[in-house]
């Protein structure tokens, strides 16, 4: 007995993930539509839905009349059996249409871990999964987000990538795209002429060669292809499209509120943070506009909540003018504020009592290192003694409650510095019960969350070699070993997959065969804890003669060429260079607001380069 699509939504867990039809999805007649787009998100639906640049793509493809942008999300496991079994595609939510007859299939790349999905979401779709076995009859698949920063470990899968922010570009790619199609559309010739356009990058245009030792010997672009593509960014985001109305899931997502976008880029240059350096320049909305979009979208969507997106949310220049004409009208309509991203640094005592009149809940801080000596070599610019003012304030305020987030096997880091986390961790209790203006009757809870350090392209650290998986799990249990309260509670991530994704995060084309393979051994979910089986990898990497320390665990040369050198994201090598032997000798560098470092991002002459 064979199902229909209809038939399975009453077969699955969670059939909201798959129906559509939510509140503000936007569906059209395709009969009068051009242009059809498959939003893919390499995850699943609750994941997908709380991603804020699917949300403003999906409102700005669909403003236009002859586009149709539909979301597309990787089906759980006892959904994808059942498609599988019933041969039904890989469908858009909006008009349940299967994907392969779409005019574009694209994908948001915000984790390495996502690659096998990505590749399963294709393959759902019935389409060929190198980008050479598709022809002109196929969708033109297309990628942007983070880590297309080095998009090659992927680059044989996909006909193009969007370098920086997709706005202005993607349209750009889309008026192509109309010029071709009425003409007779000709896949080789459009994505020729494609890559003339600024912010995209086909890597079927680019050869690669290699040295004896395995690294890259030349990069050459052909058929007239750029030698260095560079990012897009969006100049001014108080004209930017914004969406006035998010849809509103039928089941609950992990951050299901609306979202207000108060600015892109980050001044501080922490030196293990790609998001720091690959957003940059920082440049801000109004008050004004973030209030007038605030407001529409609670209104639009019945939110009682919104969070200020941002790198860093108490870097926001205006942030004492902001709270003010947002809690006017948030306190009157009961609706509350969320600052996530909140600096230590940035956490005066008037914030502490804004934030205590929306709501109390637990706050969240990133010293990122134990000890004064490591945060000052990856630039923090962050002592232990603005820590532990910014704790006293907090529970002064009212909190009992607070997370923090550490790292682990940063470069130059030693077992001392491990100690560090504990120790640290230990005085912000100590702080809580010296505090006499603490909540009475309350104790104290103090969360501390450490991830796996892994190098990262367009950072400081790209030429660092990341820790092994035993040097990490030995650094683990002896921090576990040097926490000696309840009040203190430890998580850590695991080390096995942060070596996986330090592979792919500096890895070069040759890995495309390690990922195809992995995925036809049935390496599909890797992002997901429970489907992760790094054996697989391994016995996948041996048998194709791949060595994943060269990629993960050695350090490069500064004259090496890079997988990701060709791509410019207006950063430059030499600034790199010199912030990379700053580490090495923990010297910090001014934030982009105290003085200029010379980075490469004033090219734009927009935003915090020209204040």
């Amino acid at each position: 007995m064979s199902y229909t699509l209809e038939d399975l939504f009453r077969l699955v867990q969670k059939p909201g993930r798959y129906t559509g039809g939510e509140m503000n999805s936007v569906v059209k007649d395709k009969e009068k539509v051009n242009i059809r787009f498959a939003f893919c998100f390499p995850d699943l639906y609750e994941v997908g839905m709380s991603h804020l640049g699917m949300k403003i793509l999906y409102g700005l493809y669909n403003e236009v009349p002859d586009i149709w942008c539909e979301r597309v999300f990787m089906p759980d496991t006892d959904m994808e059996e059942l498609m599988r079994q019933n041969g039904i595609k890989l469908f858009g939510l909006e008009s349940r249409d299967s994907i392969d007859t779409f005019d574009f299939i694209g994908f948001t790349m915000q984790y390495e871990l996502s690659y096998t999905a990505a590749l399963n979401m294709l393959d759902l779709a019935g389409l060929p999964l190198r980008s050479l076995e598709r022809d002109s009859s196929h969708p033109i698949v297309i990628a942007g987000g983070p880590c297309v920063s080095n998009p090659e470990p992927i680059a044989d899968f996909f006909d193009l990538f969007v370098l920086g922010e997709g706005e202005e570009v993607s349209l750009e790619l889309f008026e192509l795209y109309r010029r071709h199609k009425a003409a007779g559309f000709d896949r080789d010739k459009f994505l020729t002429e494609a890559a003339k356009i600024e912010g995209v990058y086909v890597p079927s245009l680019y050869e690669i060669s290699y040295k004896d030792d395995g690294t890259i010997a030349s990069v050459t672009p052909v058929n007239g292809a750029p030698a260095k593509v560079r990012k897009r960014i969006i100049e001014d985001l108080d004209r930017v499209y914004y969406p006035d109305r998010f849809v509103v899931p039928f089941i609950d997502i992990v951050h299901d509120r609306g979202m207000s976008e108060i600015f892109r880029g980050c001044v501080r240059g922490c030196r293990f943070c790609q998001a720091g350096f690959i957003y940059r320049p920082v440049r801000e909305k109004s008050p004004e506009v973030i209030d007038a979009q605030s407001r529409a979208l609670c209104e639009n969507t019945g939110y009682e909540e919104f969070s200020l997106s941002s790198l860093s949310t108490s870097d926001y220049s205006q942030l004492e003018t902001l709270l003010p004409r947002l809690l006017d009208w948030a306190e009157k309509q009961k609706t509350n504020i969320s600052l996530p991203s909140l600096r230590v640094d940035g956490f005066s005592e008037e914030l502490a009592a804004r934030l205590n009149i929306l709501r109390r809940s637990g706050l969240t801080f990133a010293p990122e290192a134990g000890t004064q000596r490591l945060r000052d070599a990856i630039n923090k610019n962050l002592t232990e003694d603005e820590i532990l003012s910014t704790a006293r304030k907090a529970f002064s305020a009212g909190w009992t409650s607070v997370k923090l987030y550490f790292m682990s096997g940063l470069p130059t880091e030693t077992m001392e510095d491990i100690e560090g986390i504990a120790n640290l961790s230990q005085k912000i209790v100590d702080s809580f019960y010296k505090n006499p203006d603490k909540p009475k009757g309350k104790g104290v809870n103090v969360s501390v969350s450490v991830s796996c350090f892994v190098p990262k392209p367009f950072t400081p650290f790209q030429w660092e070699p990341q820790d092994t998986m035993e040097m990490l799990q030995e650094k683990q249990k002896h921090l576990r070993d040097s926490v000696k309260t309840k009040k203190i509670s430890l998580k850590w991530h695991d080390a096995a997959t942060s070596f996986l994704e330090g592979v792919f995060a500096r890895g070069d084309r040759r890995l495309c065969a390690v990922l195809e393979e992995a995925f036809k051994r049935g390496c599909k979910r890797d992002a997901w804890g429970e489907h992760f089986n790094l054996q697989t990898w391994i016995d996948v990497m041996n048998d194709l003669g791949v060595d994943p320390a060269f990629y993960a665990n050695r350090r490069r040369e500064y004259d090496e060429i890079l997988p990701w050198d060709h791509l410019d994201f207006g950063v430059s090598k030499k600034f790199l260079i010199r912030e990379n032997q700053l580490a090495h000798q923990s010297r910090t560098t001014p934030n982009c607001r105290q003085s200029c470092s010379g980075c490469g991002a004033a090219v734009w002459k927009k935003g915090v380069c020209v204040e």
